[in-house]
């Protein structure tokens, strides 16, 4: 009975490794861990997340991620309001180390091997980003959630994702948002929107199409680094994705 079940499982996961990348990065908003609460972290939708990354890792593709803290505390919002804006993205990248710790809990409980790495030294519950020691943590097949941004402030996440992405060497980066790639203009909004299947770096910027922020799309541009913006609501989209399946957009020169 085992022999007559292994041909209908083992081709699907290996024509899916086939044509996976082998390393990327995973960028999430803060906001994707609320859910339908309007702050915080939701914990179904954390863990339904972190279901997605394990059935990603289960066929043996290195895992980086880069979370926001817009759930929490976002620095540009706070320089708004009178705060320093200094100050106010420290407090932005400490909002972004406590989503990383909560979605390392989560991976962690379905037995992932989890490393949040951060930016900022803060030994008692992350480890401090050394790049060598990271790419050995990839290859071991640990999953390394990358926070406190960039360390500096005045640059986002996006950039903190494309940064770490180009250091670790991955593949691609993977935009989860909310919608299944990117449009011409919101769809929410407008019923004619139209999505792109393909978008170059160029048109990102030059039609202010909003997939990142413009220093984030230039390093990517730069070093040739393929950005898929799918959407993190459709349940084993990550995974699809890898095998050229699903809707999807990408970024690319």
């Amino acid at each position: 009975m085992t022999s007559s079940i292994q041909p209908d499982t083992q081709p699907a996961d290996a024509a899916l490794t086939d044509t996976a990348y082998k390393r990327v990065m995973l960028k999430i908003s803060g906001e994707a861990l609320m859910g339908d609460q309007g702050f915080g972290l939701h914990p179904p939708t954390v863990q339904r997340i972190a279901e997605e990354v394990k059935s990603v890792h289960d066929l043996g593709v290195e895992i980086c991620m880069v979370i926001g803290g817009g759930n929490i505390f976002r620095g540009l919002q706070g320089s708004a309001q009178g705060m320093e804006r200094t100050t106010a993205d420290y407090m932005g990248m400490l909002a972004t180390v406590m989503n990383a710790l909560a979605m390392q809990s989560a991976l962690e409980a379905l037995d992932i091997h989890t490393r949040v790495i951060s930016a900022i030294t803060m030994n008692e519950v992350a480890e401090p980003y050394i790049r060598r020691r990271a790419v050995r943590h990839l290859e071991k097949k640990r999953v390394c959630i990358f926070a406190a941004g960039t360390g500096n402030p005045y640059f986002t996440t996006d950039t903190a994702a494309t940064l770490r992405a180009n250091e670790m060497k991955c593949e691609a980066i993977f935009k989860g948002t909310k919608v299944d790639g990117v449009y011409d203009k919101d769809p929410a909004r407008h019923a004619d929107a139209k999505r792109y299947d393909n978008v170059s770096y160029d048109d990102v910027l030059a039609k202010r199409l909003g997939v990142m922020d413009a220093s984030a799309i230039a390093l990517a541009r730069d070093n040739n680094l393929p950005i898929i913006v799918f959407s993190l609501d459709e349940p084993g989209g990550f995974r699809g994705i890898l095998a050229g399946r699903g809707t999807y957009t990408k970024v690319h020169g």
